[in-house]
């Protein structure tokens, strides 16, 4: 089992969130746990102060460390350096910010694979840096922009990495068989040339979908999905991932496994 803790000022976010879908069913089945503790609690002043104004001035607030640190203990959380390498590689201390490395399937496919995950969601202008510092073994970030904290980016994180804890999915291969599932040489060898994973090692996007009925609002299933030829069907299926790589997501095509056929496709479609 994999356990998620949440560090928030703000746990009544996270109500009901978790109480939907995949994850209440993962929870229910034991295969993953999850908490939220509340860093007020953590306060000992009249008015639970969480935050103060940084040193040096500027805009905002920054949260403060006696709480953060404080919360972590209560979790058994020791700091990096008193860590063992046993125990660096069973859990791990995640700051959400926009500062962090941005999130990919690899690494929640790293963290499905914890013991535990503690998320310490950042709010304000941040954190006091001593935190990071002493605690955090992990930066994260879910994309090029800034949020309000850090709530909805562990949520997210929580989520793509829970799905593939083994036993979460009722089908284990929709993991690996999606956008940016795993590559091709960790599921099986090329069919007829074209990978049986469809999506190439580095991570291709997704190629369409389609279900009933045949025709909708005057646009029809694509004709090679019908016909009953599998080989057929995973060259188209490959070409489609390619075309939408090189369209919405260029920079990945860099890094993924491309056979030569692969080559030739896109270079048909970088032709027009």
């Amino acid at each position: 089992m994999v356990r998620f803790e949440i560090l928030t000022i703000f746990p009544e976010f996270f109500q009901g969130f978790f109480e939907h879908g995949v994850v209440s069913r993962a929870q229910k089945k034991g295969l993953v746990g999850i908490g939220v503790t509340d860093l007020r609690q953590f306060t000992h002043d009249r008015h639970r102060t969480v935050d103060d104004r940084p040193f040096g001035g500027g805009e905002g607030m920054v949260l403060k460390p006696e709480p953060l640190a404080e919360a972590l203990g209560s979790l058994g959380v020791k700091p990096v350096a008193e860590r063992s390498p046993e125990e660096l590689g069973r859990e791990t201390v995640v700051l959400l910010t926009p500062q962090g490395r941005p999130f990919t399937q690899a690494m929640a496919r790293e963290l499905a694979g914890l013991e535990r995950v503690v998320f310490l969601c950042g709010r304000y202008e941040g954190v006091d840096e001593r935190v990071r510092e002493i605690y955090c073994d992990r930066e994260i970030s879910i994309g090029d922009y800034v949020l309000s904290g850090g709530e909805l980016a562990s949520a997210v994180i929580l989520d793509a990495a829970m799905r593939l804890v083994p036993g979460v999915l009722g089908n284990e291969a929709s993991s690996e068989f999606e956008s940016f599932g795993a590559d091709d040489a960790s599921i099986a060898a090329d069919v007829d040339g074209v990978p049986r994973s469809q999506h190439g090692a580095g991570g291709l996007l997704d190629y369409p979908h389609y279900t009933r009925p045949a025709e909708f609002q005057g646009l029809a299933v694509p004709e090679v999905l019908m016909g009953g030829d599998h080989a057929a069907v995973r060259k188209w299926r490959r070409e489609q991932q390619l075309a939408k790589t090189l369209k919405n997501r260029p920079e990945l095509l860099e890094q993924a496994a491309l056979t030569v056929a692969d080559r030739k496709v896109l270079e048909r479609l970088r032709r027009g």
